[in-house]
């Protein structure tokens, strides 16, 4: 996969030389390009802002300077010219997105190249995504969360971390992406233990300790499921219902869910 971000501060972007993702670049799974925005200025003050129209509080990011830019780092300019389609996706952060997820970072891992485009002040020109789109290119606006972070460059790096882990061969052990928290059996990840066994007034679970592994592999699924229906309750509701087994069923019974019309829901209130 390659991945480009155009920023204005390309060194916030240093993280992505670390742990797994500098790992992954160095061994070449991860084409990882960083650009700075303001090289595709064209004035001696490289300005790649303005004052908003219809006025308001805060600037603006030019739409002719991000255009120069991502024609660039897309190659959208050569593959016109030779009448082909764009194997490009532009993911645009900004707080006005549709909500990235675990799904989101699956479905962008599945993908050839990603121009990440790093707003700053009061976002990028809205023509900038209609432009794209209009050209056949794939365009997503994302959001980490619900609130707002001085520019694109945070969410960038959440959201190339996320998906470049799940490239085959950036994680180790990729039987550790399907028990972790989001993972294909839709749960959060049941609570986890290492050495020493006992710390302070606190043990590990006898279970744990007892090598016996189909005990172990239902204590943590119970885990799981206990855990989530104790503090993700939508995550719960969209759980399939013919995918659980009775003791699955029974342990979600025990945290106050049950089966309603064919789907999870509260049947007690929550604990605490």
């Amino acid at each position: 996969m390659r991945i480009d971000v155009v920023t204005i501060f390309p060194d916030y972007l240093a993280a992505l030389d670390l742990s797994l993702v500098g790992k992954a670049r160095t061994a070449g799974i991860l084409d990882l390009r960083v650009h700075d925005l303001r090289d595709w200025t064209t004035d001696r003050h490289r300005t790649v802002d303005d004052t908003p129209f219809g006025g308001g509080a805060g600037m603006v990011m030019r739409p002719d300077v991000w255009g120069r830019a991502i024609d660039d780092v897309s190659g959208l300019s050569t593959a016109a010219v030779a009448g082909e389609a764009s194997a490009v996706h532009l993911v645009v952060p900004t707080p006005s997105g549709a909500t990235f997820t675990q799904r989101t970072a699956e479905e962008l891992a599945t993908e050839e190249h990603l121009v990440v485009a790093c707003g700053r002040y009061e976002g990028i020109d809205a023509r900038v995504a209609e432009h794209y789109r209009a050209a056949g290119m794939r365009v997503s606006e994302l959001s980490i969360g619900d609130y707002v972070l001085n520019g694109g460059e945070v969410a960038a790096l959440v959201m190339i971390e996320a998906v470049g882990r799940l490239l085959p061969g950036v994680v180790g052990n990729p039987e550790s992406l399907v028990e972790e928290s989001h993972g294909a059996a839709g749960l959060l990840e049941y609570p986890v233990y290492t050495k020493p066994p006992v710390w302070g007034d606190l043990e590990v679970p006898d279970v744990l300790l007892s090598g016996h592994h189909a005990r172990i592999r239902r204590w943590r699924r119970d885990q799981a499921l206990r855990r989530t229906a104790r503090r993700r309750p939508d995550m719960v509701r969209a759980l399939d219902v013919a995918a659980l087994d009775r003791h699955d069923l029974e342990v979600l019974a025990g945290a106050g869910w049950g089966v309603v019309d064919g789907h999870l829901e509260r049947t007690e209130p929550a604990d605490g």
